[in-house]
C-alpha cells in the first residue's frame, strides 16, 4: 500500500523517509512489499496506516485540497491530528508503534475477542449484552452505522453474546480476526502505559477542528486532543455520531484518506445523501483532483 503514491509524488515520498528515520526501521519497505505477516502485527500495522494516510493528506494540501474538519477512526485519529497541525508526523508515528505494543501486551492471546453485529435491533443490545457478560467484560467498541456495532470483551463473553445477538434478531454476528479486543475495559492496562507517552508528547492548537472518538464532538485545542486520545482507549469510537454531527454543520463532501473504503461504506449506510471519495493511491488523487 501507498507504493505509487511514492513513485508519483515527492510530497508522499518525503513523507515515507521521514517514517523510516522516525521508527529506525524500513516501516515504507513493509508497506509497498510486506510481508503480510509482519504487517499484520498491531505495533507495525499502526505506524504503516498512520504513514500512508499522512502522505495522501501531504499530496492533497500541496494541490490546494484542505479539509474544513478532519476525523479519523481508532488509529486513524492520530492521523486527522497530524493533518490537522496538532502533533508532528514523527511524534505520532512513535506513539502509535507504542499503543499497538501497549494494546497488544494488555490481553494474553485467546483471552480477548471481538464482533461484528449486524442490523442488531438497537433497542435489544444493551440487554444482549448485560446478559452475555456474566461477570466478564463485553461492551459497544464501534458504533459504526445503524446496522454495524462492533463488541469486545472477553471471549467468552463475546461468543455469548454473538449467539444471543442472534437469537435477538441481529441479521449477522460475527466473530473478527483481531489480535486484541480494542476499545473495551479490556484495554485500561495499555491506557494507564500509553498515558506517560501522551503526557510527554507535544501537542498544538489544530488548523482545523477534529471530531474526536470519545464524545463526537470537535476539537481545536492540542489539550483536548491529547484527552481524546487516551480516553478513546477503553472507550467506544463514536463514529456514526461524529458523522451526523458533521452532517449537521452541512458538510457534503468527505474523503477517505488511507487505504481502503471501510469509512466510505459506513458512510453511505449512515446518511445515503452524503458522498465519500476513496483516496488511497495515486490513481485516487489524481480522479479528484479530475473530477
Amino acid at each position: 500500500m501507498g507504493k505509487t503514491l511514492a513513485e508519483t509524488y515527492p510530497a508522499a515520498r518525503s513523507v515515507f523517509e521521514e517514517a523510516d528515520r522516525a521508527l529506525e526501521f524500513p516501516i515504507s519497505k513493509l508497506c509497498f512489499e510486506g510481508p503480510e505477516d509482519q504487517l499484520k502485527l498491531t505495533e507495525n500495522t499502526q505506524p504503516a496506516l498512520l504513514t500512508v494516510s499522512t502522505a495522501v493528506a501531504a499530496v492533497l494540501s500541496e494541490k490546494g485540497i484542505v479539509p474544513d474538519f478532519v476525523a479519523g477512526h481508532s488509529l486513524g485519529e492520530y492521523s486527522a491530528l497530524v493533518a490537522a497541525g496538532g502533533l508532528r508526523f514523527a511524534d505520532a508515528l512513535r506513539l502509535v508503534r507504542k499503543r499497538g505494543r501497549y494494546m497488544q501486551d494488555a490481553v494474553p492471546p485467546g483471552v480477548g475477542a471481538m464482533a461484528a453485529l449486524l442490523k442488531m435491533p438497537e433497542e435489544k443490545l444493551a440487554g444482549v449484552l448485560a446478559e452475555a457478560a456474566q461477570g466478564e467484560v463485553v461492551t459497544a467498541a464501534n458504533l459504526n452505522s445503524p446496522d454495524q456495532v462492533v463488541i469486545a470483551g472477553n471471549a467468552a463473553a463475546v461468543n455469548r453474546a454473538v449467539e444471543l445477538a442472534k437469537a435477538a434478531g441481529a441479521k449477522r454476528a460475527v466473530l473478527l480476526p483481531v489480535s486484541a479486543p480494542f476499545h473495551c475495559a479490556l484495554m485500561k492496562p495499555a491506557q494507564a502505559r500509553l498515558s506517560v507517552d501522551l503526557d510527554a508528547a507535544e501537542f498544538h492548537t489544530l488548523r482545523y477542528p477534529l471530531i474526536n472518538n470519545y464524545s463526537a464532538q470537535p476539537v481545536t485545542e492540542g489539550a483536548e486532543a491529547r484527552r481524546g486520545l487516551f480516553e478513546q482507549v477503553p472507550n467506544p469510537v463514536l463514529w456514526a455520531q461524529s458523522m451526523r454531527w458533521l452532517a449537521a454543520q452541512g458538510v457534503e463532501r468527505y474523503l477517505e484518506v488511507g487505504p481502503g473504503t471501510v469509512l466510505s461504506g459506513l458512510l453511505r449506510n449512515i446518511d445515503p445523501a452524503l458522498k465519500a471519495s476513496k483516496c488511497g493511491e495515486a490513481a485516487d488523487i489524481e480522479a479528484l483532483c479530475t473530477s
